[in-house]
């Protein structure tokens, strides 16, 4: 008999029909001899729903007063399921973050798990129910409703996985696993057996909507084993788990990442002195932008130019900051571009195989696509290029990389 967390998005229980289906699918499980914890989100759209009727009272709702209303969404959810889950004859009993005591910091709208009581959890599993939890959401110590922010669920998953010890965390979605890449971009992508925490980190940090990156931070900080599978297609989904399995077999890249929502900035002619990167990052720091990509050049003037990029929704912001702080150290321009994409590729196999860059630019090369900027690290190799050219750059270092699914046999 094992412990499953299960999470099931917006999508899978985006009506009451799909609700009663994963109520179906919640009772096979539990009728193997199987403890259930399902972990919901709402029903897709309803919170941007709220999210839209309380932007028609404020432009900028009070975060905490935002976190009490679009907290109700995973409410009704619970409620639903454990109403099919009880029709079915499977005793069932459904808990807001608050109720389980999913303890969170005060950050509203975008709060973090400090601690989970799994005391009532536990009595109701040990009593032959099944606990239905509300994700994406908890409270702080003062008693104020919180919520996650985006994603958010998936963290209330992983967090509740591990609070318990389960046997694995199951997060249902509407694609059967994770992919090499984007399926729609290379349709010969490959779901992946088995992929590492690492490796999945990557990914959902470089573009891949598949999980949300805390949740894969939290499963790989507490070795939950997480899988990934489809809602309503049978299948064994994509494992993620730590372990690294050295073989023959194991390919040099797992998959390919891109991000669409990518800016760039260069601030020209900066007099090269010491501690010139501070005075250029420090004010964008200062105005909460992330900056991902940095790129330095020295030119024989003793003047250097320095590039960076930032989230496209940042852009704007990021360049009122720099032209003021181009003012302010006698830099000759600011420039920017808002036509460029990353494309990444991630593997674990990088770490004991060399050349692996090369034959990435060697794959580029052939296709006329110039590099902008190139960042790697241990595991990862990522360039900017022109936008336009970004999926014929993903399809090239799918094939260069040998990820692409052979063809299928004519009988």
């Amino acid at each position: 008999m094992a412990l499953i967390v299960q999470k099931f998005g917006g999508t899978s229980v985006g009506s009451v029909e799909r609700i009663e289906m994963v109520a179906e699918k919640v009772k096979k499980f539990r009728e193997n001899g199987d403890d259930i914890v399902v972990v919901v989100s709402a029903m897709s759209g309803e919170t941007n729903r709220l999210i839209a009727l309380a932007k028609q009272i404020s432009d900028q709702p009070v975060p905490r007063e935002l976190d009490v209303m679009v907290s109700t969404g995973e409410q009704v959810t619970i409620a639903l399921l454990a109403m099919a889950l009880i029709k079915r004859g499977v005793p069932a009993v459904s808990y807001t973050g608050n109720q389980v005591r999913i303890l969170t910091d005060s950050a509203h709208t975008k709060a973090r798990i400090l601690q989970i009581d799994d005391q009532k959890l536990r009595a109701d599993l040990k009593a032959g129910r099944v606990v239905v939890v509300a994700g994406f959401q908890g409270v702080d110590e003062h008693g104020n409703i919180t919520t996650l922010g985006r994603g958010g669920s998936d963290t209330t998953g992983v967090a509740l996985a591990a609070a318990l010890k389960a046997d694995e965390c199951q997060i249902y979605t509407d694609v059967d696993g994770v992919y090499t890449t984007d399926p729609r971009v290379v349709p010969k992508a490959r779901r992946l057996e088995k992929i590492t925490f690492e490796e999945m980190l990557e990914m959902a940090s470089l573009g891949s909507k598949v999980l949300q990156i805390r949740s894969v931070e939290f499963a790989g900080k507490y070795n939950v084993p997480l899988r990934v599978l489809h809602s309503f297609q049978e299948g064994p989904g994509t494992l993620i788990t730590i372990d690294e399995e050295e073989s023959m077999e194991q390919p040099i890249i797992s998959g390919i990442a891109f991000n669409r929502d990518e800016a760039k900035l260069t601030i020209r002619g900066v007099p090269d002195n010491p501690g010139v990167a501070f005075k250029i990052l420090g004010p964008i720091s200062a105005a909460n932008i992330e900056v991902d990509m940095i790129v330095q050049n020295i030119s024989h003037d003793n003047t250097t130019d320095f590039t960076f990029t930032v989230h496209r929704n940042d852009y704007l912001n990021a360049m009122q900051v720099l032209q003021n702080t181009a003012r302010e150290i006698g830099a000759r321009e600011v420039i920017g571009d808002t036509d460029i994409a990353k494309v990444s590729i991630v593997g674990v196999g990088m770490r004991s195989h060399a050349g692996v860059a090369s034959r990435m630019f060697e794959a580029l090369a052939k296709e006329s696509i110039n590099i902008q900027m190139i960042s790697t690290s241990e595991i990862k190799v990522s360039v900017v290029i022109e936008e336009k050219y970004l999926e014929l750059a993903v399809r090239a270092l799918h094939t260069a990389f040998e990820l692409d699914a052979p063809a299928r046999q004519v009988e």
